[in-house]
């Protein structure tokens, strides 16, 4: 299987740069996995294809302000990170701007200057990792998340080129448990109000974090699909959230993934026999065709990038077929596509 098999034509004006005034307002397209159906609705029309006694499994992860603008202490030169993940106290895996520029040894003063914040938080470049990113060790006065939260910009994708107006357009209303790059942006969509409602028909919702990284923005590269290698994503079951799933399946509801990030979560800690476990680790997953699921019956998600892993994932549950004549179709409907865009439920 080819990266190039998963290729469509989209038209720039069609990826969506501003969230909508109401969440829940967008398009959702849905999209029958056996025979490819395709109806066009609105998101808040979720409620007609849900069921009493399914489930919603929702990523609670939060995104960190996670994009510094600074500069290197020696010379004043400007330079950019991009915290990517924790990895002891207050070591960062990062991404750096220069890279050529930024080598171990490397001192990096952040605040630009305004408002008494210069300086408020420094950096260290103790070492360069796996794909050229560099472990930095950070120095501050206080608690880091609020410094960061003074000093950070919400680190929006590459594609987005408009300035987020309000920070927490960015995070889903259950977000909870810090520490995402990006946003598990198919659960954007959903209010208080509409789970709410969604609850008292008697759907259940669970949360599982899956703190999202680098991968979300990185491109396939090779061109045969089974050489991409995944980066790994740390992940967070609890005991109660495990059994809520296991119970509706047992009862014979369907577990529903709102996004692939808590689909790649349910995935990769359900065994052979379809039993969810509870508990934490790092997961590489990579879902493409001819992958067999364990978990989800359903899933709930934006549209795509061409060639990504994302698009295989989706394609793996209703068929590559069928996804990229949604995908057309989507086109042609004028859809807005990617973060910020409309919705999609495969079910």
């Amino acid at each position: 299987m080819k990266t190039s098999d998963f290729y469509y034509d989209l038209p720039q004006e069609l990826i969506a740069q501003d969230p909508l005034e109401d969440r829940s307002a967008s398009r959702l397209m849905c999209l029958g996995k056996e025979n490819g159906h395709v109806e066009h609705r609105h998101f808040t029309d979720l409620l007609d294809y849900l069921r009493p006694g399914d489930c919603l499994v929702l990523n609670d992860t939060k995104v960190i302000p996670a994009r510094l603008h600074g500069r290197k202490a020696d010379t004043g030169a400007a330079a950019e990170l991009l915290l990517l993940k924790r990895r002891e106290g207050d070591v960062w895996e990062t991404l750096v701007r220069p890279g050529r520029k930024i080598r171990p040894g490397c001192r990096l003063v952040f605040g630009n200057g305004m408002d008494g914040m210069d300086g408020m938080l420094t950096g260290e470049v103790l070492d360069i990792v796996e794909d050229g990113n560099r472990l930095v060790h950070f120095t501050y006065e206080g608690v880091f998340e609020e410094v960061l939260d003074r000093l950070g910009e919400m680190p929006l994708p590459p594609y987005i080129t408009h300035e987020l107006k309000e920070k927490g357009r960015y995070q889903t209303v259950y977000a909870k448990h810090e520490g995402s790059a990006a946003a598990p942006t198919a659960g954007l969509h959903f209010t208080e109000d509409l789970l709410d409602e969604i609850r008292a028909m008697g759907v259940a919702t669970a949360h599982v974090t899956l703190h999202v990284g680098l991968g979300t923005f990185r491109p396939v590269k090779v061109e045969n699909v089974d050489e991409h290698h995944m980066h790994a994503e740390y992940y967070v079951i609890g005991e109660d959230q495990a059994d809520l799933v296991n119970e509706t399946k047992r009862a014979g509801g369907r577990v529903i993934s709102v996004g692939t990030t808590s689909c790649r979560t349910l995935e990769s800690a359900t065994d052979a026999a379809g039993v969810l476990s509870a508990g934490s680790g790092w997961t590489d997953i990579f879902i493409y065709p001819g992958y067999r699921f364990k978990c989800i019956d359903a899933l709930i998600t934006n549209f795509h990038l061409p060639e990504s892993t994302l698009l295989m994932l989706v394609s793996a549950l209703a068929g590559r077929e069928h996804v990229l004549a949604a995908y057309e179709e989507a086109v042609r409907e004028r859809y807005r596509f990617f973060s910020f865009g409309d919705a999609m439920i495969i079910y």
